[in-house]
């Protein structure tokens, strides 16, 4: 299976990275933006992580812009399986486009199973996401974003989260 998926993210997100970085000047008309992240990890215990975060937004001024963000996750392992699926609005405040602020609302679902003693939950939990970044040219009208968000709704006892803290690496097209 490991065989299989390496290539497959490899030619994905060279797909991705030619088409990001071929924006053109003729688009700045257009007011929709595209673009989003993914995510690959592995661990012990055969731990594997597979995340894709696509976001479409509009931009209701040159600095400002609003839209919708989704995400999905797999985590599986020896000893546990999740999928994870969350959807919400954002908003992201653009600074001489090298800096951002934003505000990310995501409402997910959850459903966890642990294989060791054959115990599952469903759950919900409503994340606010409040930070910002760097962001870097990589051509045209399109951008590379490196942020950190934190969720301030995040209760350590009672959340399915491990931490409030949150790092990110995206990509959008159309600003």
């Amino acid at each position: 299976m490991k065989k299989f998926i390496i290539p497959l993210f490899v030619m994905i997100s060279g797909s991705i990275f030619s088409q990001v970085s071929v924006g053109t000047e003729s688009q700045d008309n257009n007011k929709w933006t595209f673009g989003g992240g993914i995510g690959l990890g592995f661990g012990s215990n055969s731990a594997f992580y597979l995340q894709a975060s696509p976001r479409v937004g509009y931009k209701i001024t040159d600095d400002l812009e609003g839209g919708v963000v989704g995400s999905v996750s797999w985590q599986t392992s020896n000893y546990y399986k999740s999928t994870m699926f969350g959807v919400g609005p954002f908003a992201n405040y653009y600074i001489a486009r090298s800096f951002y602020v934003g505000a990310n609302l995501q409402h997910y679902f959850i459903n966890y199973t642990d294989k060791f003693y054959d115990y599952k939950v469903n759950e919900q939990e409503t994340a606010l996401y409040l930070g910002g970044g760097y962001m870097q040219r990589i051509g045209g009208n399109s951008f590379m974003q490196l942020g950190l968000m934190y969720n301030v709704l995040w209760k350590e006892n009672s959340s399915v989260f491990s931490s409030g803290l949150v790092p990110n690496i995206g990509f959008v097209v159309g600003l």
